[in-house]
């Protein structure tokens, strides 16, 4: 008769792994035996569940932090930049358009407004926390070229204003070479209106991105990309929830499996400290939901980064400018900025989120009560069995 292979014998370790997380309540256990596995397995799962648990969770929550105090406002300002210096140059080229009226009116409040917006925008994205010091060292670079670019605008309109000086092709040449410090491939005339549609400012990219706004548009698909990761689960995040949930999951099944031991073996009705320390897994559910909800709200706000770089135009700016107590178009740079920021902030359950520091270290207290009890039982239990009781 033909013999069945015998099947490999599995690993030494296997067994000791499945006694632990996996003992047999049965008689054939003895008690001291059973407290020895839980003693070692629930403080252990315990401190594992709590601590991967409470990283996942505090990534998602500093997450979302980082997006709404730093990603949201720096694209908002960026935008802001970037449409502000369009604006100026409409109202430059208009202004040097009127020849030497400009020598009255100058070249507008307009103008110096917008300049010192993004000038402003710059600096303060210089001294935020959404750029590394590469970034920074370009928007240094950025800052330097509008300071060029209101020298060139300052030049042309002194040789339309200045007697001696006075050249309209000067002017002309001057106001075009602070167009191409601005935009790459401008055709476009000068405009003569302040109405006139704004033409394409075209936007280069690598070697070729050059002026202000390439270089803008440059760190604006830069924070665009780093909010798309940081709006998704990177792996970190997916392996430590999969710990915790396999822990958690051994942690609740061991604990009551360890309460039913204790009261048809030793008599105990209910173990008040084993209870006390699974309380905590209480709050393990509302930071759960608080998370989802997080993370769902990280990825309702990448739209937004879209709109500003695709929708936001000189026009809906203008037309706040005109009138600052009209609806504000819904693409336009702030309320678009505020949405964003928002949206990320209604993803959090407000004071829900304050556990996430405290998950890791709650767990490990939990895990030390367990142990705590478990020895006590287990040493009061040995003490009855070196009196011959057979535990």
């Amino acid at each position: 008769m033909r013999r069945l292979p015998r099947r490999p014998a599995p690993p030494p370790w296997l067994g000791v792994l499945r006694r632990l997380l996996w003992p047999p309540p049965e008689n054939r256990t003895r008690n001291r035996a059973y407290l020895l596995d839980r003693l070692i397995a629930l403080p252990l799962l315990a401190a594992v569940a709590f601590a991967t648990f409470g990283w996942a969770y505090a990534d998602i929550r500093d997450d979302s932090t980082y997006i709404r105090t730093q990603l949201a406002p720096a694209l908002g300002d960026l935008a802001d930049a970037r449409i502000s210096l369009r604006i100026a140059q409409r109202e430059a080229e208009v202004s040097l358009d009127a020849g030497r009226a400009i020598e009255l009116s100058g070249l507008g409040p307009r103008y110096a407004a917008r300049t010192g917006a993004a000038t402003q925008d710059i600096a303060r994205l210089s001294r935020g926390g959404a750029f590394g010091e590469a970034q920074r060292q370009e928007l240094d670079v950025i800052s330097g070229l509008i300071d060029g670019y209101e020298e060139w605008i300052a030049w042309a309109r002194t040789n339309v204003g200045n007697p001696s000086l006075r050249n309209p092709s000067l002017s002309k040449a001057g106001l075009a070479y602070a167009q191409s410090m601005l935009c790459s491939e401008v055709t476009a005339e000068p405009a003569t209106r302040r109405d006139a549609a704004y033409p394409p400012c075209g936007a280069a990219r690598g070697v070729d991105a050059t002026t202000v706004v390439d270089r803008i548009a440059a760190l604006e698909r830069d924070l665009r990309h780093r909010l798309t990761e940081r709006s998704a689960l990177g792996p970190g995040v997916l392996a430590a929830a999969a710990v915790s949930l396999v822990s958690f999951t051994l942690l609740v099944v061991g604990l009551w499996r360890t309460l039913v031991f204790l009261h048809r073996r030793m008599r105990i009705r209910a173990s008040v400290p084993l209870l006390a320390a699974a309380l905590p897994l209480l709050l393990v559910p509302w930071a759960v939901a608080d998370g989802v909800r997080a993370w769902q709200a990280q990825r309702d706000a990448v739209p937004y980064a879209r709109v500003l770089a695709d929708r936001a135009t000189p026009e809906k700016e203008v037309a706040l400018d005109n009138d600052p107590l009209a609806t504000p178009d819904p693409a336009a740079i702030r309320p678009t900025t505020e949405r964003m920021e928002h949206t990320v902030r209604h993803g959090e359950f407000g004071s829900v989120g304050t556990v996430a520091g405290w998950l890791a270290p709650v767990g490990l207290v939990a895990g030390v009560i367990m142990g705590g009890t478990l020895h006590a039982y287990r040493r009061e239990y040995l003490v009855v069995g070196r009196g011959g009781g057979g535990l």
